[in-house]
């Protein structure tokens, strides 16, 4: 198994009902009226960029959004807004998650003063469970992945007439989806006036963390929009036995992969890639690299003890799965021909995502050694 593919982006964003949602609905406006809301920061690390062999590396970090630890509520507070903007009767809200979406849809139900049902595949660790019915919502655990889970959300909301909070888009469910995305832009846009004025970029590479592709779709729709073919180039990061856009890549179209799905990268423990999602990936994703979870493990130990000055950053392990990626490029001769294809050099710019913080305590303090 070669673990990565070389893309050839058109760079030209798809026309679809998902980026005509994109391109006509603001996120950032209706967040910066939250009375929570803060612009999450951007942190230098020039230490480990030394010791990694490039020029600058750059973390927007995520872990105090909302106080959630994690960028999901972006895209569920925005998207039950939009709900309940055409329908403010609707009283129940139902997802399916891995973790950090099914906390911020509980969330953003519990602001909005109504009721949410989650769903969680199998493996979902009791930290994470626990963590949402914290935020008050009714939990279900299924005996099955996290697509099984998604068949059984949909199910489910259409017995109880439920409405239907999901971050994965399929043949007919492509609206709310779209509008999950519109809210994660919210992020990218705060870097504007930082590393991301016109008309430069700033940075030469944006390595995004892939589950079903939602999240990453945004960040390409985003670069595509303000910059067209002088778009950093994008890198997705997704987990080895994980690896729904590595596969379909490869495949030439969306299919789920035959893995185990066993990862500790929780969040991007997904199958089948998102409808929509797929789309704007093929047209602007530069390349593909899935990787094991001890690359996981020593990215979150490098940013939880960091080189001389750098910043301490809480990375759990998801949110660490980007600068997880550099790390294989660098360190296993695997990906020898992916690094060079993309000639990452001691002079790159690179900008990474946090996505979220140790949003489960026990495994992140094993981890890092606490």
């Amino acid at each position: 198994m070669i673990p990565f593919f070389i893309n050839q982006p058109s760079n030209q964003i798809p026309e679809s009902t998902t980026t005509k949602i994109l391109r006509e609905h603001e996120a950032f406006g209706y967040h910066q009226s939250l009375p929570m809301y803060a612009a999450t920061p951007m942190l230098a690390l020039p230490y480990l960029a030394k010791k990694m062999g490039v020029g600058q590396i750059f973390i927007k970090d995520e872990g105090q959004r909302f106080g959630l630890k994690a960028f999901k509520a972006l895209g569920a507070s925005f998207a039950i807004h939009k709900i309940l903007q055409a329908n403010p009767r609707i009283q129940t809200f139902c997802t399916a998650t891995d973790g950090n979406h099914g906390r911020a849809v509980a969330w953003a139900a519990i602001i909005a003063g109504k009721e949410s049902v989650i769903l969680f595949p199998k493996d979902t660790t009791p930290k994470r469970i626990q963590a949402i019915e914290a935020e008050g919502a009714t939990v279900i655990q299924i005996n099955g992945t996290y697509d099984d889970a998604c068949v059984e959300a949909e199910k489910l909301s259409q017995e109880n007439h439920w409405t239907l909070v999901q971050d994965t888009a399929w043949e007919g469910y492509e609206e709310i989806p779209a509008y999950i995305m519109a809210g994660y832009l919210t992020h990218f846009k705060e870097l504007e006036d930082s590393i991301h004025p016109l008309p430069d970029a700033s940075i030469d590479y944006v390595f995004l963390q892939a589950g079903v592709g939602s999240w990453a779709a945004s960040g390409i729709y985003y670069y595509l929009s303000r910059y067209g073919i002088r778009k950093p180039k994008i890198v997705l990061v997704e987990p080895l036995e994980a690896n729904g856009l590595w596969a379909s890549f490869h495949a030439g179209k969306r299919i789920r992969p035959d893995c185990s799905f066993e990862t500790i990268m929780a969040g991007l423990n997904c199958g089948l890639p998102s409808l929509s999602a797929w789309k704007i990936i093929q047209s602007g994703a530069d390349a593909c690299l899935c990787i094991p979870d001890v690359y996981a493990q020593q990215a979150m130990r490098l940013l939880y003890h960091p080189s001389e000055t750098d910043p301490r950053i809480i990375a759990g392990e998801s949110g660490a799965a980007g600068l997880a990626g550099l790390l294989a490029l660098i360190e296993d001769p695997i990906y020898k021909e992916l690094k060079s294809n993309l000639g990452i050099s001691s002079k790159s710019r690179i900008l990474f995502f946090n996505t979220e913080a140790d949003t489960d305590t026990d495994s992140f303090d094993t981890i890092v050694g606490l």
